[in-house]
């Protein structure tokens, strides 16, 4: 069942499990601000007994980043240019920025794991996409890049955080600032990629992830995602504290005594 068909973007549902599919293979699923909006749009239309969310791209590419349209004087229809949002105020910029970001966000929400499909070219906003899931299974073919650097520019839509996390301090940084492909071998050693797979298996693979990732109980998924998700920012004894108080939870639930 499609749930939104518009500006590039595509959500349907399947019980458990929703789809979202970039749709402009043509442009190797370049992104825009408009495709942004609808992806945080899908995000927010989940219905809740969605436990998965499988993003993928139509094509070749998984995504080949911004649209350089967004840099030229004209921009996008009905949109202002990046070069006209320069002009304007700090907290206008800053607004705008942080609404592009929701569109990179939502996919680490607790109550869903999110899986990327990721094929070909995964370049600057098409590889921030990609780190915003919470995993990521890789066609052969797969080239991820941080173009933005080249650009002049940074990565700004929540990528670095990611990055950082899977790969280190060092590492990331080499990868931005060169701005140099990252293919599938090397994505899966450094932490990028849980899994690489001939680009022909790429949806069998993550259909049999998404099935053995509903088979648990919802809660104890929820529960686990939770604790690891912090686990960075807390102390040893803090953690500890945390897995005590979320596995009382679980046991009450289990026994029935939770309220």
């Amino acid at each position: 069942m499609a749930l939104l068909d518009k500006d590039g973007v595509r959500l349907t549902v399947d019980d458990a499990v929703a789809t979202v599919t970039l749709t402009n293979p043509a442009k190797r699923n370049a992104q825009s601000p408009a495709l942004w909006r609808a992806l945080t749009e899908a995000g927010r239309s989940l219905p809740g007994t969605v436990r998965v969310v499988v993003l993928r791209g139509e094509g070749r590419s998984f995504s080949a980043g911004l649209d350089r349209q967004a840099f030229t004087p004209e921009g996008f229809e009905g949109e202002p240019s990046f070069l006209d949002l320069a002009r304007g105020s700090d907290e206008v910029l800053d607004s705008t920025i942080a609404a592009y970001q929701e569109a990179f966000t939502w996919w680490r929400r607790n109550d869903i794991v999110s899986v990327a499909a990721v094929q070909g070219h995964a370049i600057g906003a098409g590889f921030q996409l990609a780190l915003a899931c919470d995993l990521r299974v890789v066609a052969d073919d797969v080239q991820f890049a941080m173009r933005e650097t080249s650009l002049g520019l940074v990565p700004d839509l929540a990528g670095t955080q990611p990055l950082t996390s899977l790969v280190g301090y060092a590492r990331a940084l080499e990868i931005c600032a060169t701005g140099r492909f990252v293919h599938a071998e090397e994505a899966e050693r450094i932490g990028l990629a849980n899994l690489v797979v001939p680009a022909d298996e790429l949806d069998a693979a993550v259909k049999d992830l998404t099935t053995a990732l509903v088979a648990p109980p919802r809660d104890a998924v929820i529960e686990t995602k939770a604790l690891l998700r912090e686990a960075q920012s807390r102390s040893h004894d803090e953690q500890r504290a945390a897995e005590r108080a979320a596995q009382a939870r679980r046991l009450r639930d289990l026994a029935g005594l939770s309220d």
